[in-house]
């Protein structure tokens, strides 16, 4: 059994075995397996109900699971003696909603959590939180408060904060839904960067150009199940199972 004294990088950086999911009597997840080597990209497709977000979400720790196992770096998520703030630190998440502060400005956005939470020195974070927005293109609008971006800025805002907390684990939660068109490239852009970089990325998304291009492995939902998981050019181009082609066949 791998636990976090005998974790080391070879091994899953992420490990879900036979979560279960319920809300009530709704079953959301029904027997989640899946794994994430360090330095994957994993994307999670599927059609709308199907369990994606809850899935992810149970990764930091933020949806509680009614039975199973998640893992990160061999620590289980849903020991009720984890340290969450140490959770929160390895594994950042950035959700469809920007969730930024309104009355803040963007450098002060990005810094909050590593000064407040985690008491870190404030000129070595603004130094980070400034080389952070440089990295996704928001160059100049450090003063800027959310209010005066657009929705793809706002997102990319987001992204720099997560990346703030250095953690060892992004999750992408359907972060282009909420924007225009127009501004959902400038989003992707920085994600595909940052998993160019060597960042362990677990997304959820409906872009399916994108899941094909970045992913190292698709994995396909439907009614809380994984119905098929592969390389993206098996998934996108010979998929085995008659769900994911007919749902495929709707969105490609």
């Amino acid at each position: 059994m791998i636990t976090a004294d005998n974790w080391t990088p070879d091994q899953p950086i992420v490990a879900l075995h036979d979560v279960h999911k319920s809300f009530g009597e709704n079953e959301v997840l029904k027997g989640i397996d899946l794994e994430v080597m360090k330095g994957e990209v994993i994307c999670i497709i599927g059609p709308s109900g199907s369990g994606k977000s809850t899935l992810i979400r149970t990764i930091n720790g933020l949806t509680p699971v009614t039975r199973g196992s998640v893992k990160v770096e061999g620590q289980e998520v849903h020991d009720p003696d984890l340290d969450k703030l140490a959770l929160r630190r390895k594994v950042g998440i950035v959700f469809q909603q920007y969730n930024l502060f309104p009355h803040k400005t963007v450098l002060q956005n990005v810094m909050m959590a590593p000064v407040l939470v985690l008491r870190e020195n404030k000129d070595e974070v603004r130094e980070r939180a400034r080389s952070l927005l440089a990295k996704v293109q928001l160059n100049g609008k450090e003063e800027a408060y959310p209010a005066e971006l657009s929705g793809g800025q706002q997102q990319r805002v987001a992204i720099a904060r997560s990346l703030c907390m250095r953690p060892d684990v992004m999750l992408f939660d359907e972060v282009t839904a909420a924007l225009d068109p127009e501004t959902v490239k400038e989003v992707l852009v920085a994600i595909k960067q940052l998993a160019g970089e060597g960042m362990t990325c677990v997304l959820v998304t409906h872009e399916m150009g994108f899941a094909r291009e970045i992913s190292d492995r698709v994995y396909f939902t439907d009614a809380g199940r994984i119905v098929e998981s592969g390389p993206p050019a098996q998934i996108f181009e010979t998929p085995k199972d008659p769900r994911t082609q007919e749902f495929l066949s709707k969105v490609l």
